[in-house]
């Protein structure tokens, strides 16, 4: 037992620093093991794209890689496929982000991985006419509306809606409580990340 993560790198040699941890401290385990020129992949959430530009630079001073996806799934990582190739053909979507009532982040890793990667496309087109409270449109995240529920017998479900005039398209993910659909895509994402210099954003990149 160890009471950091720091000191636990400076205690044993290890090749993967794997951080399944919490919002309030992935950051500072990310950039303890860079610092040590440890290989990192990243599955917590509540990191944004000014942390992720920090730690892509950190990295890439130290000469190591890191993989994040807010989802190691790989059926989630096929829904931020599919949804990156809706978004060349519809201009209005957002983001539904179902979570547990005791997840304390707000969007979910996964829901934000996908609102920035859809914004390295185009910028939805997206409605503020509104009478009445504005937070009932949800936030706004790269340029998409997010709506994040949290109420008991959720995991991590993520639905994106595609609309055009007259028909939507609806893709949504919906793991169960077990571990099965992250383990496959965890592991990939270790054996990976020690070939890499930088950071590697989604799981789906790794397919």
């Amino acid at each position: 037992m160890y009471g950091s993560v720091a000191h636990a790198l400076d205690a044993v040699e290890a090749d993967v620093l794997v951080d399944f941890t919490d919002a309030t401290v992935v950051k500072q385990n990310v950039l303890a093991a860079l610092d040590r020129r440890v290989a990192v992949v990243i599955g917590s959430s509540g990191l944004t794209a000014a942390d992720f530009d920090e730690i892509d630079r950190r990295a890439r001073e130290q000469g190591v890689g890191v993989v994040a996806a807010g989802n190691f799934s790989f059926l989630a990582a096929l829904l931020l496929r599919f949804a990156a190739e809706a978004a060349r053909h519809a201009r209005s979507w957002e983001i539904v982000d179902y979570g547990s009532a005791s997840k304390p982040d707000v969007p979910s890793g996964t829901a934000r991985e996908l609102a920035e990667r859809l914004a390295t496309i185009r910028t939805p087109l997206v409605s503020q006419t509104v009478h009445g409270p504005v937070e009932a449109r949800g936030a706004t995240v790269a340029g998409t509306q997010i709506h994040s529920v949290r109420l008991p017998s959720f995991v991590v479900s993520t639905e994106i809606i595609f609309a055009a005039q007259g028909e939507r398209l609806v893709i949504r993910h919906d793991p169960n409580e077990g571990p099965a659909p992250y383990i496959a895509g965890a592991l990939l994402a270790v054996r990976a990340v020690r070939g890499r210099v930088g950071l590697t954003r989604g799981l789906d990149s790794l397919l």
